[in-house]
């Protein structure tokens, strides 16, 4: 009787592999990188051609192969790395499996040429769907250089999975990113259809952490070191301003190796929990080094996951490490200043010319008091028993005592009661002054035919600058004004989407904006939706890229940050998720960036034209992500309260 479980043959078990192993043009970098880094390459040079379909080339300058051992390298299982099973829980090299080039080679036509320092010739090796065509020699320098053309051109399926060529690109920029900063110490070059994208020289670790991630973060980056026993955390974390919407700046690595462990990134948090708000991530390069036979990198095909024998340990030292910098605020440390000398008179004339604050009221001009201490020919004479210089508190103190003198305030109106029988007497108010009350609309002569719900209510005032108090008959109705402006901005940014396009404001001095490879990559492929969008983009060179105009509700808030979340939600797309999926997610994130967040206190003529353009909003008893704009409280419900019914 015939079998039914038979053997399977050599090159379909090495595309199973693969199909572990080799995701996408980004794992076949990683596997040669990592290859180049443990032969102790202090140079590594990767190529790519239309996103890594056509060529994915890696040379390095480590100590190569023989001619035996490059044809071995190509049998599975065939490693140099380990011998015994000791070897396994005592790992110091990045890779150990031996299944990498037999696993590309299966899937694409591949070419080995290397060559050892104490041979004449190197040898060249070219294999076509794992199966060796041929062999010679060739001459070239010392170390190895793989080239792997047409990946999976013997599997078309898993061409459909791949995206373009823009977003391959950005996924090997990423990867490079990654080890790079784990060897700040080896050279690194990337091209990208014969352009350099980056050349990483060898430097300390913050100097390659802003090659790779940006200049504009560099100054925001903040050393750390601790050691308890056998385990030591060092690398840079950056101050909670420069936080992300996703985790991709998390560059944590156990013993130089790049991970995402949910231990790690828990214990990193945990402690920023107290510096960023929910739903942020932090920007860190935090290594571990711990003893090779506490962690066990033998979980999954990618090395990304480690187990830890004693997890809580580990994740307590990544915690106070993180935590022994962040209390120290560091970010808001300044260099100590010289001592200020007394504001002369000069000085003071140009204090009293700055303008006022947005928002504020300014005094109306007044003719400047005579001052019987203080003339324009002499500055003022300090007391004998002073000193010659003050200090900072001393002078600014001075400088205030002297505007005041010239200071008139400007005369106010009288307070107006908001309704009959309202307190206004001043020893009534135990509260600091507020500014003038809303009179209230009497219900009872609103026209409900020409108002709408919200013209129609009542205006009472304002609770902590945040919610508006209003009244429609006998019931007491609260709004939550950042809410109903996020509403109206946000059906006005979906109208003119749907129309052509959201109008753009001009910067009048474009702005530089440094972006990762990944963030660089998805902004290239997104470039007609984000301009749909109100964003004008013009690529400057590399990672880099000009911002010549912003939405117009964005032009005053901090839009930088607004489209990095955008970059982040992007990069989140796949083939099964289009754009127009997320164009109302991306118009919410833009509307809630653009509205006063926080306490703000608004005019009656802010709130009356908040009210109309909230009856002229489809769906105004929501705001784009869910929340409530407002609730109601009904008479009995209020009188309940106060137990009188």
């Amino acid at each position: 009787m015939a079998t039914k479980i038979r053997i399977l043959p050599e090159n379909l078990t090495n595309k199973i592999a693969a199909g572990e192993v080799v995701e996408r043009p980004a794992s076949v970098a990683k596997e040669l990188v990592e290859n180049a880094l443990d032969a102790g390459s202090k140079e590594v040079v990767v190529e790519i051609e239309s996103g890594g379909r056509r060529l994915i080339k890696v040379s390095d300058t480590g100590c190569g192969m023989s001619r035996d051992d490059a044809l071995l390298a190509l049998e599975r299982h065939a490693t140099s790395k380990i011998a015994t099973d000791e070897d396994l829980f005592s790992l110091c090299t990045l890779g150990f499996r031996g299944e990498a080039l037999p696993s590309v080679a299966s899937v694409s036509r591949l070419t080995i040429s290397t060559r050892t320092s104490d041979s004449v010739e190197g040898t060249e090796i070219y294999a076509e769907g794992g199966r060796i065509k041929e062999v010679k020699e060739c001459g070239m320098a010392v170390g190895t250089v793989i080239s792997v053309r047409n990946l999976f051109f013997n599997t078309p399926a898993r061409l459909k999975f791949m995206k373009s060529a823009e977003t391959e690109g950005g996924h090997v920029g990423e990867l490079l990113t990654r080890l790079a900063i784990s060897r700040p110490e080896v050279r690194f070059t990337y091209k990208n259809d014969g352009k350099v994208v980056f050349r990483a020289l060898d430097a300390d670790l913050k100097e390659r952490v802003a090659t790779m991630l940006g200049r504009s973060i560099a100054s925001f980056l903040y050393p750390v070191s601790y050691q308890e026993g056998g385990l030591k955390v060092s690398g840079l974390v950056a101050a909670p301003e420069c936080s992300r919407s996703a985790g991709s700046h998390l560059y944590t690595y156990i013993n130089g190796r790049f991970i995402k462990d949910k231990v790690v990134q828990h214990a990193l948090l945990q402690a920023y929990r107290n510096f960023l708000e929910r739903g942020r991530y932090p920007v860190v390069a935090v290594f571990i080094e711990i003893a090779p036979g506490e962690v066990d990198v033998n979980v999954h095909p990618t090395k990304h996951e480690v187990r830890f024998r004693e997890q809580g340990r580990v994740h307590d030292a990544i915690q106070n490490a993180v935590e022994s910098v962040l209390k120290e605020t560091p970010w808001l440390k300044r260099p100590a200043v010289a001592a200020v000398s007394r504001p002369t008179e000069k000085g003071a004339a140009a204090a009293r010319a700055v303008p006022p604050m947005e928002g504020s009221q300014a005094p109306l001009p007044v003719t400047p008091q005579p001052r019987p201490a203080l003339t324009s020919e002499k500055p003022v004479p300090a007391p004998q028993a002073q000193p010659q210089q003050l200090s900072i508190s001393e002078a600014r103190v001075a400088e205030v005592r002297e505007l005041l003198v010239d200071f008139q305030p400007r005369p106010q109106p009288p307070l107006r009661p908001q309704y009959q029988g309202s307190v206004t007497s001043k020893e009534a108010l135990p509260h600091a002054p507020i500014a003038a009350p809303v009179p209230v609309r009497e219900p009872e002569t609103a026209d409900p035919a020409a108002a709408g719900y919200f013209s129609s209510l009542g205006v009472i005032g304002q609770f902590n600058a945040s919610y508006i108090l209003c009244q429609r008959g006998t019931d007491l109705v609260l709004i939550d004004q950042h809410a109903a402006h996020e509403r109206v901005a946000f059906e006005k940014l979906k109208g003119q989407f749907a129309g052509r396009e959201v109008d753009s404001q001009g910067l009048l001095f474009p702005e530089t904006m440094e972006f990762s490879f990944r963030e660089s990559a998805v902004l290239r492929e997104h470039l007609a939706e984000l301009a749909r969008l109100g964003f004008e983009f013009e690529e400057f060179g590399g990672n880099t890229w000009l911002l010549k105009g912003v939405p117009q509700v964005l032009s005053a808030t901090r839009y930088v940050d607004t489209i990095r979340d955008i970059l982040e939600e992007l990069g989140s797309l796949s083939r099964s998720r289009a754009f127009s999926d997320i164009q109302e997610d991306l118009l919410a994130r833009i509307a809630c960036h653009s509205v006063v967040r926080g306490k703000r206190t608004l005019s009656p003529v802010e709130i009356t034209a908040l009210f109309k353009q909230m009856d002229e909003t489809d769906f105004s008893s929501n705001c784009p992500h869910g929340r409530p704009v407002m609730q109601t409280l009904t008479l009995s419900e209020v009188e309940k309260m106060f137990k009188r019914i």
